[in-house]
């Protein structure tokens, strides 16, 4: 348990280097399952956001950065629930990621090393089947025509999804 806390905090700080210059210091406002749930101030405005690593991913690669599933509320921006994949790997120019929950798929655009859905009634459509889901499975492409397969648990989702709509209201 000790050892998850410590992945958790180096986590956190792996993440807040990640963020815009004009970005505040990252809090944690808790841990769910395997879900970290965490906000911060951006120009003044707040943003939370909580993500999970995968728990296991299949491909042919031989080096491949962090893979991380992503929601993030940006009230100030009337954007929430943005679902976003950072794959660990540069996507495959003009291809999809294809997420699947529950038996249902959607189909997110991809640009660099990221993905997402193409539209918010897709970003809500998703968020509602990850709270009923057990696992969610995103597929993709690398730049190298390598097809990777990660799947993540949804343990956790329900309670770190309310903690960031708690603190980053509309």
């Amino acid at each position: 348990m000790m050892l998850f806390r410590v992945l958790t905090v180096l986590w956190a700080v792996l993440v807040a280097f990640t963020l815009p210059a004009s970005a505040q210091e990252v809090r944690v406002l808790g841990t769910f399952g395997k879900w970290v749930a965490q906000t911060y101030q951006e120009n003044g405005k707040s943003v939370c956001f909580m993500s999970v690593k995968p728990d296991s991913s299949d491909g042919n690669y031989k080096a491949r950065g962090e893979a991380l599933l992503m929601i993030t509320n940006r009230p100030s921006e009337q954007a929430m629930d943005v679902i976003s994949i950072v794959a660990g790997y540069q996507y495959l120019p003009d291809s999809d990621a294809v997420v699947t929950i529950n038996g249902k798929r959607f189909t997110l655009f991809t640009n660099g090393e990221r993905a997402w859905a193409r539209d918010t009634q897709t970003d809500k459509a998703i968020v509602q089947l990850l709270i009923k889901g057990k696992t969610v499975t995103v597929k993709g492409t690398s730049s190298r025509n390598n097809v990777t397969t990660d799947v993540y648990a949804l343990t956790g989702f329900t309670a770190a999804h309310q903690a960031i709509t708690e603190n980053c209201k509309k």
